[in-house]
């Protein structure tokens, strides 16, 4: 019978192996709910055995508190940004150029993926990870540990040996395909805005002050190579680099090793059709000189490294018949035509609906009903009419009138002051209430649980809420009433909206739904004034100065 201190030992070696088996060498030996039982013994012995508690032990991942921001680091190199094109003739300059400064020496491309994500570099001392940064300027960038740390594929400790005491890796934190798509189905059904896409998504949840959410979306990491290679018995070669972090028990992408140009070409043209099947994003390949000295003496222009560049896809597209445009109205107000069209395949998905943003785009497209329209997805996620097919347009094709009225509460239209957007300035539109109430009661606001769309829409149809206000006065006699809500359920419901006015007042202003005036906003504002009442006793003047 092993000792606490060896089980818990055990414990660690084995969840560290698992999770090299899952995101290093993409294989699953056990299942989630084992893996889960692993990890609750885990804790279980090491609250019992504090003492014995590691700053890498895997359950470590998550911090307890929320941070207060987030402050700069200096990168060991610069985070320099890569050259990119989208046609093979720049490609065969590029190549040009790298045999021209490198003369008769013989050397090998790297090609691998160019994954959308958000640059970063992990900092390792003693194989044990101690901070990660953003890009920001290529020379500093966001002190984002804390976040990254929840991130399982990120080792805590480096497996294996031979890595250098002091090591920056550095890779791209993205979102997965599925657990993306997963989490905008839930926050569409919890009411709340959708993702624009994976990057951005990633993006803004590593800016997330709470590590704890940012725990829950399951971001990834793939490292692209480390800024360190040059010590003894270091690789000479980013193939070998690569299998070396494999090694350490850190994800890398797939990548080939080419010969000469035409190779590349032959493995940009394989990706192209493999890509959809990814559970990543990518928006092309980067071709990089294999070998590291030779690197070394290339060098790098004020923005790019002088050997490698990326070569980048064009946005897949696809034609289908538009049949019908109607109108949403959003949280604000805002008045968004959305076209509908007959079926068509995008990226691995089946597309019949795109936004067409607003008016202004729609005329100067010249988009009508009975067009065949070119739909491509931008950032490869969100689906958008990007041109007409002029010569297929059929007789009867129908303008697209912009509406007089709000198509929901029938109120008054204004554009925004110098912009593009058309808004209903009706506050009592029902329309507008829905959205308002579902943002107000998502998870990153108010947190008031069991408030769903199907009993927020019963609310306002039946006149029992106009205004957040009302949710608090809501009697049990009101809920009980409402379809599919039982007893407990209603109970359970005016429990979460009591427990919600414990939220603090940031949370309170961001789930207004002020325009301009999200979340990080809230809290500046907040934490200078000291509430919502004294915020609102300032002039514009003084809050326009506010950083």
């Amino acid at each position: 019978m092993p000792t606490d201190a060896q089980r818990i030992e055990q414990l660690r070696a084995e969840i560290r192996r698992h999770d090299i088996s899952y995101y290093v060498e993409a294989r699953e030996e056990i299942s989630d709910r084992r893996y889960d039982a692993l990890m609750d013994e885990l804790k279980v012995l090491e609250a019992k055995q504090p003492l014995l508690l590691t700053t890498d032990s895997p359950t470590q991942r998550v911090a307890g508190e929320p941070l207060d921001g987030f402050v700069s680091v200096t990168h060991a190199e610069p985070m320099l940004s890569i050259d990119n094109t989208y046609s093979a003739d720049d490609l065969r300059e590029f190549d040009t150029r790298v045999r021209k400064m490198l003369g008769k020496t013989k050397f090998q491309y790297l090609v691998d993926p160019k994954i959308d994500g958000v640059a970063v570099s992990l900092r390792y001392e003693h194989g044990e990870f101690v901070r990660a940064a953003t890009r920001g300027d290529g020379h500093t960038g966001d002190d984002v540990t804390a976040n990254v740390r929840t991130i399982r594929s990120v080792p805590l400790r480096l497996g294996g040996t031979g890595h250098p005491e002091e090591i920056e890796v550095r890779g791209e934190i993205y979102w997965p395909v599925g657990a993306f798509n997963a989490y905008n189905a839930k926050r569409v059904a919890e009411g709340l805005e959708a993702f624009a896409n994976p990057r951005n998504g990633a993006a803004g949840t590593l800016k997330q002050l709470d590590p704890n959410v940012v725990a829950k979306r399951g971001l990834a990491f793939m490292a692209h190579g480390y800024v360190h290679p040059f010590v003894e018995g270091g690789p000479e070669r980013a193939s070998e680099l690569m299998g070396r972090l494999r090694d350490w028990g850190i994800p890398t992408s797939s990548y080939q090793v080419c010969d000469d140009l035409p190779a590349v070409l032959d493995a940009i043209k394989d990706w192209a059709k493999a890509r959809s099947q990814a559970d990543y994003q990518t928006d092309g390949m980067v071709v990089k000189v294999d070998e590291l000295i030779l690197r070394e003496g290339m060098g790098a222009t004020s923005r790019h490294p002088r050997w490698c560049i990326a070569f980048k896809y064009e946005a897949e597209r696809a034609e289908t018949v538009l049949r019908e445009v109607d109108c949403q109205v959003g949280r604000l107000g805002t008045i968004t035509p959305v076209a509908h069209f007959d079926p068509v395949h995008l990226g691995g998905t089946t597309v019949t609906t795109a936004s067409l943003h607003n008016f202004d785009q729609v005329k100067r497209l010249d988009v009508r009903i009975g067009d065949t329209v070119l739909v491509e997805k931008a950032g490869e996620i969100i689906p958008q009419v990007v041109s007409v097919v002029a010569g297929k347009r059929p007789g009867g094709a129908k303008r697209i009138a912009q509406p007089p009225k709000c198509p929901t509460c029938g109120g008054s239209l204004l554009r925004d002051e110098g912009g593009v957007y058309l808004r209903c300035v009706n506050p009592e539109c029902p329309a507008q209430i829905r959205r308002r109430l579902r943002f107000f009661a998502a998870r990153n606001q108010m947190d008031i649980e069991h408030l769903g769309p199907a009993v927020i829409d019963q609310l306002v149809d039946r006149g029992l809420v106009r205004h957040f206000g009302d949710l608090y006065r809501l009697t049990k006699q009101d809920v009980v009433a409402l379809e599919r809500m039982g007893d407990k359920s209603a109970d359970n419901l005016l429990a979460a909206i009591e427990s919600s006015k414990s939220r603090g007042p940031a949370r309170l202003l961001a789930g207004l739904g002020i325009r301009h005036v999200g979340g990080r906003a809230a809290e500046i504002l907040v934490s200078r004034y000291g509430g919502i009442d004294a915020i609102a006793a300032r002039g514009e003047e003084e809050l326009t100065e506010v950083d």
